[in-house]
Order: C-alpha cells, then structure tokens, then sequence
C-alpha cells in the first residue's frame, strides 16, 4: 500500500512523569472528528427519560451466574477475584469518606490546572485531562450519592502492567487489573488530600465504585478516542489502562477533545472485532443513547470471560495497545498498513483446554455456551417461584417450601451478604 499524507502533529506528555514527550503524526485520511460522533440533545433526552443502571443492578442476574460458573469451571480465577474483593472493599469506604471532608482552608480563585496535573502525573497517572462533570452519564441508583457543587472532573488513566498484560487471557493478566485497580485507590486518596489541603472539596468515581460510564468524559478531555472494543484508546497504551475520575470544585481549565485517527484506523484495522472468541463486537457503529459506536452484545461477551479469566483478547490483540500509538501511527503513515496485523506476534492468543489460536482461527462453542440469565436477579427469581407455585396443586408442601427457601437463597441472603465486587472490580453491590 501507498505511503500516506501527513495530516497533522499532536505533542504529547511522556509516557511516565519526567519523561520526554511524544510527537503523534496522524496521517490526513485519518482524519475524521474530534473525539467521537455525539447528538448531545440525544444523550440528554436518554439520560432523562430512560437513566442508565449501574451493571450490579441491570445485569445482576448474569453477575450471580458468573460467579457460581467460575467457581465450578475456573477455580482459581474464582480464588483470586475473592481475595481482590476481600484487599478492596476498605478501599471503597475509604475513598467514599473523601466526598464528606471539608478543606481546612479556603482555597484561592486562581486556576489550579497545571498544579493539579503535575501532582497527578507525579503519582504516577499516565494520562491526565480535565472537563465539565457530566451528570447525564450518572447511574440511576447513584444518583443521590453524588455531589452537586462539584463542578468540574478530573480524569485520570493508570497504566496496567504492560508484560502480564500480554498474558491474557490468564491469571497473571487478572492480577495485573487487581494490583492496578488497588493503586487507582491509593493514589486518588493522596490526590484528593491535594485537592483538600488547596482549600478545595472532592469526590472519587472508582475503582469498583463507579459514578457511571467514564469514558464520555475521558473523550471530552482529550485522553484519547473510542476503539471498535468499546474501549478507551489513549496515545501511551491503548485501552491497557484503569480509568477514574476524581471531580471537585477547583477552578479548572478545561481541554478538548481531539482527533487521533482512532475513528478511522479502527475502520481499517478491526483486529478485535475479528479475533473476538464469542464474536461479542460488532463490525459496523450504530447509533446508542446518542454516541455513534461500536457496541458489544454482552450475552456473547460475559460467558467467556466467565470460563477464560475474564478473557480481554479484545484488549490483547489491540496494536495501540501492544505498540502504542506512536508506532502504530508511523507505520501507517509509511505503509498505509496497520502495524502488527496478520501477525502471531499481535494476534495469537491461547484459550485454556481449547489450544492456540493463530491469526484467522478462532475457537467455536456450542450453542448452550452462551446460555445464561440477563437481567435483574430479583426478577428472575420472583419469575420462577411464580412459575413454579403456579403449579401449585400438583405440590407437595415439602416441594412449595424448597421453592420458597430457594428464592430466599437468591434475594434474601444474597442482600444480607453485604457488598460485592461484580467480577475483577467492574461495579460492586453496595
């Protein structure tokens, strides 16, 4: 293929603190939209008339499902999310604590911008950006849990382990999410004591406990574009990072979005898309609560990340990622190719008990794989004790108390147990 134009050169922060910053040269056919398509009076409307639910709450049906299935077909992986859980939680209620302190000092009107991302930088936060706190991408149920004089959000990326990240899937990988999921706490909380001893007021959206969606507003502070995998792809490492938002009422100036070439590469590259084991992502955009994406059918995804380690091949397999941008966007610049494509090195990938998979193979599954409950976990269980007392008089009483008990098994118990980290950190319970 042809050598292809230069569109523009966009300067960059290295990829640590200190470090010498980075020139991405985008080629002009790349070129197509600042950040990603959006009908802003669309995502107003969506987020008033039909508010989104956290993935606990929407999907928590397929998170008590997920959670017996990985006990039974991937022990170890079980263990593993279980001991997370268990080095997590404190964390939670300790970031949580951080939206009811109030500053010592009052805090001056001058712009604290570049203060606030240096700190951030030097605690080790690969990518940071600043923008309007946007509300209409709250989940529903907690809503009444976050602040409304916190104006502005802070966005902050945290690289995840680059060589036990090429393990995926496998536990090594799961590891290097926890051990990145855990820095994101620590290093928010000295963050936000930043923030405080300025003379200004905090509140965290992660990790595990999440405002709603982060990646709108990661967009819109121009830390990168949105990928065919639904992803974040950031210049440094691609969607090989932990997002979190810490928003606050510091006068902050706020950045933009920007044009990467993402939009357009991943029309060309769609290596996820096509390596994907359950065929979750989907090869064309459409439309969805007013962005223009790529979206994922979580019926073929959440099955095999269940068996496979919380599998992430989309996330393997992607050349930002394993390249990074720079690299990625070179390559194409001089070949007009996709760097890495068609190539073991990028698209190979193992699935325990079913074998290596070189590019163009990808394993099959029987139809019953994907087979799970959606939804509520309430609903469900509600549906199939009706289900089974309507045939009420064809029971015996010691069967209408079995179907009774386990619906108190399900619901009842299930909410004595307190909060629970879903899956690797995604969402909790509380």
């Amino acid at each position: 293929m042809a050598k292809r134009k230069l569109g523009k050169e966009i300067q960059r922060n290295g990829r640590i603190h200190g470090e010498k910053g980075i020139t991405i040269a985008v080629a002009s056919d790349l070129l197509k939209v600042e950040g990603i398509p959006i009908r802003d009076a669309e995502v107003s409307y969506y987020s008033r008339e039909f508010p989104i639910e956290s993935f606990s709450v929407s999907e928590s049906a397929s998170s008590s499902w997920a959670e017996t299935e990985r006990e039974s077909v991937s022990p170890e992986t079980s263990l593993l999310y279980k001991q997370y859980q268990t080095e997590i939680l404190p964390w939670v209620g300790r970031i949580n604590n951080i939206g009811r302190r109030v500053p010592d000092v009052a805090g001056s009107a001058s712009d604290v911008t570049e203060s606030v991302r240096e700190k951030a930088r030097a605690l080790g936060y690969g990518e940071v950006g600043f923008t309007r706190f946007d509300r209409r991408y709250l989940y529903s149920n907690r809503r009444d849990q976050v602040r409304t004089d916190l104006p502005n959000a802070i966005c902050l990326a945290l690289e995840q382990d680059y060589v036990r990240t090429q393990d995926i899937p496998g536990l090594d990988a799961e590891k290097a999410q926890g051990d990145a999921y855990l820095m994101q706490a620590k290093l928010s909380i000295e963050l936000a004591d930043f923030l405080l001893d300025l003379g200004y007021q905090a509140q965290i959206s992660g990790p595990a406990w999440h405002f709603g969606p982060v990646i709108p507003m990661f967009v819109q502070s121009g830390l990168g574009q949105l990928g065919v995998n639904g992803q974040l792809l950031s210049p440094h490492f691609g969607s090989r990072a932990r997002l979190q938002v810490v928003i606050t009422d510091a006068p902050l100036k706020h950045d933009t979005p920007v044009d990467y070439g993402i939009y357009k590469l991943c029309e060309t590259c769609q290596i996820c898309f096509m390596r994907c084991p359950g065929k979750a992502i989907q090869a064309q955009r459409v439309w969805f609560r007013g962005v223009e994406k790529h979206k994922l059918i979580a019926r073929r995804c959440r099955p095999v990340m269940t068996r496979f380690s919380g599998c992430g091949i989309c996330i393997k397999v992607c050349p930002v990622q394993k390249y990074g941008m720079t690299s990625v966007m070179d390559h194409y610049l001089e070949t007009g190719e996709i760097l890495g494509k068609g190539s073991d090195n990028l698209e190979g990938y193992q699935l325990p008990e079913k074998g290596y998979f070189p590019p163009g193979k990808v394993p099959s599954f029987n139809r019953d794989f994907f087979d799970m409950p959606t939804g509520k976990e309430s609903e469900n269980a509600l549906d199939e004790l009706k289900k089974t007392l309507d045939n009420g008089d064809s029971l015996s009483e010691n069967e209408k108390e079995k179907a009774w008990k386990t619906f108190q098994n399900r619901i009842v118990i299930r909410n004595e147990q307190g909060a629970k980290v879903i899956d690797m950190g995604m969402d909790i319970d509380l």
